[in-house]
């Protein structure tokens, strides 16, 4: 059989992602964030799309520089009002507007009068405030405003009048100038500030900045012992034991025994106290109490300077019962970007002579932002049915807390509304709903099933740990639940679940384990029945540092 080339021609279907149909799949998935600095990109990219106004009142491009125009006024005058008729704008600016834009001479008297107050109570730092003043005041006072004085207040931004948020660095570079005389050892401890963390502590290798700088390392050990000692205390620490060791120095309580105690930290956190007696060489009583010193005290101090700013979430669905008892599902207006087109600017355009490249580029322009606002309709609608459909899923949830959240997939969701699997997925991407209940993201609803004694309706993931958590809450030094018997609790309410789940449910919500929590408790028992005003911090100790 020979082999031989040969033409075949063959009609197939397939699913093309074109550019656009994958730009839209993505923004399904952008946040509301994400999404604002997308549409800015597309307005400066594209001169036919404009913001839609928040009052729903459009006005295309030729009309707002219209607008523009006559509100500057003919002839050129310098602070009308931009709303309301010329009589209007010259009665709100009054006198001062008049001596501030003409250029003669201006007397003490008339300013006072324009102000109703004397100069000296208007410019107290000016001792020449009483002489004449010249028309040059005018334009010292637009030359430091700007010529796009507006006298609403439009436009100002309080960023360039407030100080900057002070930073780790420039804290710690003011104390090293009042600690080190030489400039080879500020030299030396700019470099040290420079390898701080977010955290205060020093994550650098001595003897590398040692050699590099060309010093020996003993004396860059010393200028780190004299920096620790800066405010706030434990800043310069290598690890968490340095940093609580030196807080603990500078309130004198750095004894054998705490010196015992912090090198056992592993050991603090397990609750091993009969182990750290033996270490330290104290009672139980006593290892408590310096648990205590040591929970108070700050293992980051460096994040008191930390400038971030948390971005508050902005809920994209608003969830509330209406007044006949069923529910109210509504888009945020404040996370639904809004577009528009401008087709008189574009049929303007079309009239002009242009040529054929100018033309092309006029109809991309068109395509794309009719492509953008079909894009951002659907975008909402598709938020609006699956915000709407775990709703009808979730409403014990929403009523009753959270107890009777419901095991929920996406495959359910994607059947109820007719949609991808992978499209809801995308949609419930970094998307939160408002409820009575809070702010929850979207994700939240979805959680696994539970199978059920006696084949009923199964538990949500999240109710189960919510009813393990109650029942370690309410255990008491006596009776410490072990996995166990959570888990024949567990059952006794119906929820079949294994003991590895319930385990893998308790470190997750970073609860310690039952001998771990009956040394504990029984140690906090001991302390309260010689001193029953004592009162120790929450259990997980060490754990939140």
């Amino acid at each position: 059989m020979a082999l031989s080339p040969k033409l075949d021609l063959r009609q197939t279907q397939a699913l093309v992602m074109t550019p656009l149909l994958m730009q839209s799949i993505r923004l399904l998935q952008l946040t509301h964030v994400e999404l604002e600095q997308f549409i800015e990109q597309e307005i400066e990219k594209n001169p036919l799309l404009d913001r839609d106004d928040a009052n729903g009142d459009y006005l295309g491009m030729e009309e707002r520089a219209s607008n523009s125009e006559r509100n500057s006024g003919e002839d050129g005058e310098f602070g009308k009002s931009v709303t309301g008729d010329g009589d209007a704008g010259e009665h709100s600016n009054g006198q001062g507007d008049h001596w501030l834009e003409s250029g003669e001479a201006i007397s003490a008297g008339s300013m006072s009068e324009t102000f109703d107050s004397s100069l000296e109570n208007i410019f107290p730092d000016d001792p020449g405030t009483h002489d004449l003043i010249g028309g040059d005041l005018a334009s010292q006072w637009k030359s430091s405003v700007g010529d796009g004085y507006v006298s609403s207040g439009e436009g100002y931004n309080i960023e360039q009048v407030t100080a900057s948020p002070l930073t780790l660095r420039d804290h710690v570079g003011e104390q090293i100038i009042f600690t080190f005389e030489s400039a080879a050892d500020r030299l030396i401890a700019a470099e040290l500030v420079d390898h701080l963390d977010e955290m205060g502590y020093l994550r650098a290798d001595i003897d590398e900045i040692a050699e590099r700088l060309g010093v020996g390392a003993a004396h860059v050990e010393r200028l780190i012992g004299a920096m620790q000692g800066f405010e706030p205390v434990g800043l310069f620490a290598r690890d968490l034991a340095e940093c609580l060791a030196i807080q603990l120095r500078a309130k004198n309580r750095f004894d054998p025994a705490m010196q015992a105690l912090l090198q056992n930290l592993e050991l603090l956190a397990k609750r091993d106290f009969h182990t750290l007696k033996k270490l330290c060489q104290v009672s139980e009583a006593d290892i408590l109490d310096m648990l205590r010193e040591i929970q108070q005290l700050d293992p980051k101090p460096g994040t008191a300077f930390s400038s971030g700013i948390a971005d508050s979430i902005v809920p994209d669905v608003i969830v509330d019962m209406a007044a006949d008892g069923t529910w109210r599902i509504e888009l945020n207006p404040d996370a639904l970007p809004r577009v528009l087109v401008n087709n008189s600017y574009y049929a303007t355009l079309s009239k002009a002579k242009a040529s054929p490249l100018e033309k092309t580029f006029l109809s991309e322009c068109l395509q794309t932002a009719n492509w953008l606002t079909r894009s951002l309709d659907q975008r909402a609608q598709t938020i609006l049915k699956v915000a709407s459909e775990i709703v009808r899923q979730q409403e014990q949830f929403l009523l009753q807390g959270i107890a009777y959240l419901r095991p929920l997939n996406l495959r359910t969701v994607a059947d109820a509304i007719g949609m991808h699997e992978s499209t809801v997925s995308r949609v419930t991407a970094n998307k939160y709903m408002l409820t009575k209940r809070g702010v929850f993201e979207l994700r939240y609803f979805f959680n696994a099933g539970i199978s059920a004694t006696e084949g009923g309706e199964q538990h949500s993931s999240q109710s189960v740990r919510h009813q393990i958590c109650q029942l370690i809450d309410a255990e008491t030094p006596n009776e410490i639940l072990s996995d166990d018997t959570l888990v024949d609790l567990l059952k006794e309410q119906g929820i079949d679940i294994a003991r590895r789940t319930v385990a893998k449910y308790r470190e997750a919500m970073n609860i310690a384990s039952s001998v771990q929590r009956r040394r504990e408790k029984k140690a906090q028992a001991s302390v309260r029945k010689k001193d029953p005003g004592s009162r120790l911090l929450h259990h997980s100790g060490v754990d939140s540092f």
